[in-house]
């Protein structure tokens, strides 16, 4: 061990006189059923080697507190905790200090290859040596760039999926549930692979929109966390060992260096042409570049893919307002920024503002981008007979920019429009430049969970979607307040566990949607990618479409669920099959057409699954082990009150119109 440290941390250690101990927490982890958790292996290993206490006391004392923290979560989690303490005790072993010889040396906190400001700037954060950056190092006005996720390489993960093409269906689904954005899929010319590595693995792709061209399905290797969503998601199954998929897990260590060779060869292929893309379905999603990446949210966050989906489909174009909460921690947190950019220089534009105000902060983008269009299509009208080509002008004003192409055919006419006024010194024209890229769409969204949504930023939410505007809003509904501990919010169902609602919440969840559809002009959705993937992309899709305040409401399955996180996507289907997460769509432009503008789109419950799908987490669970007559009593009431909701939105939704 002593000889495969740094030569930099050996010299610390000696300097410092330290005692050095090493315990391998994960695999013990592993074999106590506790998946990735090692707070109660390394809290052991402490109070062993530290002589705070003497040891037998210490640990009569960590098992008694584990019991009383864990016992409302399940005997079994108590049981657990209680056996990788026996197993951490006999395996913190004392390392012996050598001299500091070793020929190896610390990475530099991001890679050299990367940008000034990020070396000199966000590097020097990362290494928490930040308090000793001068100011001027800093920005002036407060703005960071965005793209620098890709220059962290935290390596946290253990194992890491593999792609076996001759298992693959090349369904997208991988890379549709993937949280961090490290699992993409391209399709090329085959001529592309003369130059790739010996390792990299490529197939015929499938489908008649892409016969001829070649298919890869690469991984991140040091920027995976190893959640296993992906594998867990996928569909193909070796027949012959039906342990096997194609996607697997393997040894991250033993697979980073040629795995790092092939992605690095993975970006320098070209994207895939949009001609060939369907992006109503997860395989056209995921050959879509996603414009969000590599942030720091929870390994296998059920929130991240929604936000990926956004920026897969409008980030090029899209200016985002994010309520303070998990996203707004995973989505800015310094020193790095996961919100990126395409090749050309295009990617989202992204503020956070405060808990309670975060609906105004993105009505205030809305109305702002809407006066510079408004001021940019005036100068634009005005200028016509004073040497811009009058065809150019009236392709700009007239352009409705209602697909992609449309909006790439209106930025190509702003970039012929910025060459003609590259020659005017007119004070028009130096106006008109600068207020150009106004005329190009722009998609405003504000992010947020149900704690503001539901709560604290209620009424900010209600006066934006009465509004009328046309801004879009996604709500990330965890069921709970997820980033400051676990507190109940009104979107806490019936039976749920949680702080404030220690005993079980008795009240039932409040209905979002339909107080939204009570307007009869914002479009509506409530989404569970687990459950139906097709119906989240469309809902995704028609909400931006569509020329008014729309709200999409995010089934986010999460980690103060007390859940296998691996599993998050399965927890989000049985949701929906019991009948928990109805999913369905409001589109007021139906209501022209003569049709019915509400759409059930999820069956009819079978709630004989709501026990499975309650007890297989532990905000459920919990409340069987601590009072087993009021789990039963609410378990109950909550299959009674979907019941009910269904026969309500089942008449909505088969009403005349």
């Amino acid at each position: 061990m002593w000889d495969n440290l740094p030569i930099e941390v050996q010299k610390e250690i000696i300097d410092k006189k330290l005692s050095f101990y090493v315990i391998d927490a994960m695999s013990i982890a592993d074999k106590a059923g506790m998946g990735t958790r090692i707070n109660t292996i390394m809290q052991t290993a402490f109070f062993k080697i530290s002589g705070v206490l003497p040891e037998e006391q210490a640990v009569e004392l960590i098992k008694k507190y584990t019991e009383k923290t864990y016992l409302r979560k399940g005997a079994d989690v108590v049981q657990k905790n209680l056996d990788a303490i026996d197993l951490a005790l006999n395996a913190t072993h004392k390392v012996k200090i050598g001299q500091a010889d070793s020929i190896k040396h610390m990475l530099p906190p991001v890679p050299q290859t990367a940008p000034k400001f990020v070396r000199e700037t966000l590097g020097e954060i990362i290494a928490q040596r930040g308090e000793k950056m001068p100011v001027s190092k800093l920005p002036l006005d407060g703005t960071f760039p965005t793209g620098t996720t890709q220059y962290e390489k935290r390596n946290i993960a253990e194992k890491i999926p593999v792609w076996e093409p001759s298992l693959c269906t090349q369904c997208g689904n991988c890379s549709l549930v993937c949280p961090h954005g490290v699992i993409r899929m391209k399709a090329y010319d085959p001529a592309i692979l003369e130059n790739a590595p010996s390792t990299f693995k490529s197939t015929d792709a499938k489908g008649k929109e892409v016969a001829g061209l070649k298919v890869t399905v690469q991984v991140a290797p040091e920027d995976c966390t190893g959640c296993g969503a992906c594998i867990n998601i996928c569909p193909a199954i070796d027949r012959a060992n039906p342990g096997r998929k194609a996607i697997n897990f393997g040894p991250q260590i033993e697979l980073r260096d040629t795995e790092k060779q092939n992605w690095d060869f993975f970006l320098s292929i070209p994207e895939t042409d949009s001609k060939f893309l369907n992006l109503s379905i997860p395989k056209g999603i995921a050959m879509k570049q996603p414009l969000f990446e590599f942030s720091g949210a929870c390994a296998g966050c059920g929130e991240t893919p929604y936000i990926k989906l956004v920026s897969q489909l409008f980030g090029d174009r899209a200016i985002i307002a994010n309520a303070t909460g998990c996203s707004s921690i995973y989505g800015g947190n310094l020193p790095t920024t996961p919100y990126t950019k395409r090749a050309d220089g295009r990617g989202p534009a992204w503020s956070n503002s405060l808990f309670e105000d975060a609906a105004e902060f993105g009505y205030g983008m809305r109305l702002t981008s809407d006066k510079q269009n408004e001021y940019a299509r005036e100068l634009l009208a005005s200028a016509k007979g004073k040497g811009i080509p009058e065809e150019l002008v009236d392709r700009l004003l007239s352009n409705t920019q209602d697909s992609d192409e449309q909006i790439e055919a209106q930025r190509a006419d702003v970039a012929a429009l910025r060459e003609s006024l590259a020659g005017k010194s007119e004070s028009w024209a130096k106006e008109l430049d600068n207020v150009a890229e106004a005329l190009v769409r722009r998609s405003v969204w504000i992010f947020g969970g149900d704690g503001w949504a539901y709560d604290i930023g209620f009424g900010g939410l209600d006066h934006v979607i009465a509004s009328g505007k046309n801004i879009n809003l996604l709500v990330l509904d965890t069921e709970v307040y997820s980033n400051t501990g676990g507190q109940a919010s009104k979107a806490t169902p019936i039976g749920a566990i949680a702080r404030f609602a220690t005993a079980g919440k008795e009240t039932s969840k409040k209905d979002l949607g339909m107080i939204a559809v009570s307007y009869g002009y914002v479009y509506v959705a409530q989404i569970a990618l687990g459950a139906n993937m097709v119906q989240a992309i469309k809902a995704i899709r028609e909400a931006e479409s569509y020329n008014g305040p729309s709200i999409v409401i995010a089934y986010s399955h999460c980690i103060n669920h007390g859940i296998d996180m691996m599993k998050g996507m399965d927890q989000q289907k049985m949701a929906v099959q019991s009948g928990m997460w109805p999913l369905y769509r409001y589109d007021p432009r139906l209501k022209a057409q003569g049709k019915n503008p509400f759409q059930l789109d999820s069956r009819e419950p079978d709630t004989s699954k709501l026990e499975r799908y309650m007890y297989a987490e532990v905000r459920f669970k919990s409340l069987v082990q601590a009072n087993p007559e009021r789990a039963k009593v609410l378990l109950e009431k909550q299959r009674e009150l979907i019941g009910r909701r269904y026969n309500e939105y089942r008449y909505l939704a088969d009403r005349p119109f």
